[in-house]
């Protein structure tokens, strides 16, 4: 809610995480659901990090093409 209205406001405006939240799985899921930008974590959980992300956002896609064609 707090970046949809952020985002009304200024639509350029960043959003993420930083800290060991930005390297969990669950954390970097939720905040590609939510409309994060980034999430920034210590450098010994950047693979587990960016393999989430692509997860995620396969995910997402999945999702994406499944309401187009419903």
């Amino acid at each position: 809610m707090g970046i949809k209205l952020g985002r009304e406001t200024q639509p350029d405006l960043d959003v993420g995480i930083c800290g060991e939240h930005g390297g969990d799985p669950a954390s970097v899921e939720f905040c590609y659901r939510v409309g994060m930008n980034y999430v920034s974590c210590s450098p010994y959980r950047v693979p587990i990090a960016r393999l989430a992300a692509a997860q995620a956002a396969i995910a997402g896609s999945d999702k994406s093409e499944a309401m187009r064609t419903a």
